[in-house]
């Protein structure tokens, strides 16, 4: 639609000096600055253009345009979204995939098998390495290069895409006390170092505790294997899933820990297989780890949950986890996950968020001092809260400090 009337004089000085057009502006039905025109009826402008002064469109559009305005408005913030929703994570799913060879075939773990493997694990990560490096990717080398080293104890490697990894510190075949850390967004092979430090943040705690005092839980002092001194202790680094990358859509939704639960369960199961049932087992979740592990609940077999620094779990309360182990949750003053709503929204079929604060009274959580730390400082040598989830694995639950 073309709006024309008679030129005013103002316009007709304008017409003898038309600027550059400009594409942004080109838009059908609308007039354009170097065109003179006369406002259409009830669309009237608020002042009279001067002499090279560009002619202020009209204001309000006239009805039709203005519905064609917000038709291409909604088309383009509908593209934008759905841009956002599938474009990123299938552009980051298209990057090209770092060779290594499948992940060895082993038996579920007992006590007598667990050395083999782990000499089958550091040699599938030897042989990931050396494809990794032909490849051209050195980081990838090196961090698969690291997990070769004799120390290192493996249940599972796994070099493909992202990559997956368990890791076992301390004596797992004598162990009565377990940790098990699942670890939120952004952990991968290449950033696993970070992630299984804070493991052996854990473990060396574990075993100055042990040390200074002697023996602790309320649990009693025998262990699984009939032991009347002090607890063994092993914290397992589970990698056993791909984590979300922090900045994706994935990370806003609980499609990454729905993948992740069976294969928790199942080597929660496979655990009991090694430790018995009379170990005390805690599971250790962090960030988006909470979530997984929230997903996972109902089916493990495990005494102690802990949440920390979680944006949710997608449950609104510790009974609709549904679990016989009891709960603890705690945040860091410092931590930015404060500013996550936890709300629940349902996007165009898909469920954005994870609803209720672990930390708040009404989720029913036991609610535990995690000091001043960031969302990174967890299992901070020192920490508050490293002390108490230390406790956490011991059994020691009457010595937590609460919020």
């Amino acid at each position: 639609m073309e709006l024309r009337g008679k030129p005013t004089a103002a316009g007709r000085a304008q017409a003898t000096r038309t600027p550059p057009s400009d594409p942004a502006l080109e838009r059908p039905g609308l007039p354009q600055p170097s065109e003179p025109s006369e406002p259409a009826p009830l669309a009237h402008s608020a002042h009279s253009a001067q002499p090279g002064e560009p002619l202020p469109l009209p204001l309000p559009l006239p009805l039709p345009l203005r519905v064609r305005f917000l038709r291409r408005l909604g088309r383009t913030l509908l593209a934008a979204l759905v841009t956002a929703a599938v474009v990123v994570p299938v552009s980051a799913a298209a990057r090209p995939r770092i060779p290594a060879p499948g992940p060895a075939a082993l038996a579920p773990p007992t006590t007598a098998t667990l050395d083999q493997a782990y000499t089958a694990n550091r040699a599938n990560a030897a042989e990931a390495s050396r494809m990794a490096a032909a490849h051209g990717d050195r980081t990838r080398a090196a961090a698969d290069r690291a997990m070769v080293a004799p120390s290192r104890h493996f249940l599972t490697f796994d070099g493909r895409g992202q990559g997956l990894a368990v890791e076992v510190l301390g004596d797992l075949a004598h162990a009565d006390r377990v940790a098990v850390l699942v670890p939120g967004s952004d952990t991968t092979l290449e950033t696993y170092g970070r992630f299984r430090a804070g493991a052996a943040a854990l473990q060396d705690r574990l075993n100055s505790f042990d040390h200074r005092h002697g023996t602790h839980g309320t649990h009693g002092t025998h262990g699984t294997h009939g032991s009347t001194s002090r607890p063994h202790t092993a914290v397992i680094a589970w990698l056993g899933y791909e984590t979300p990358g922090t900045v994706s859509t994935t990370v806003l939704t609980t499609g990454r820990a729905e993948d992740a639960a069976p294969p928790l369960t199942r080597f929660i199961r496979e655990l009991r297989g090694v430790v018995g049932e009379k170990a005390h087992v805690s599971l250790l979740c962090h960030s988006y780890g909470t979530v997984v592990c929230g997903r996972a609940a109902r089916g493990l077999d495990v005494d102690d949950i802990a949440l920390i620094g979680s944006p949710g779990t997608g449950a609104d309360s510790v009974s609709a986890l549904r679990t016989s182990a009891r709960i603890w949750a705690a945040r860091g003053a410092d931590d930015w996950i404060v500013n996550v709503p936890h709300v629940h929204a349902d996007l165009f079929g898909t469920t954005v968020g994870f609803g209720a604060d672990p930390v708040s009274p009404a989720f029913g959580a036991h609610v535990f001092a995690a000091g001043a730390g960031g969302h990174s400082d967890y299992f901070k040598p020192g920490s508050v809260s490293l002390d108490n989830l230390a406790r956490i694995v011991l059994g020691d639950t009457s010595e937590v400090s609460r919020a």
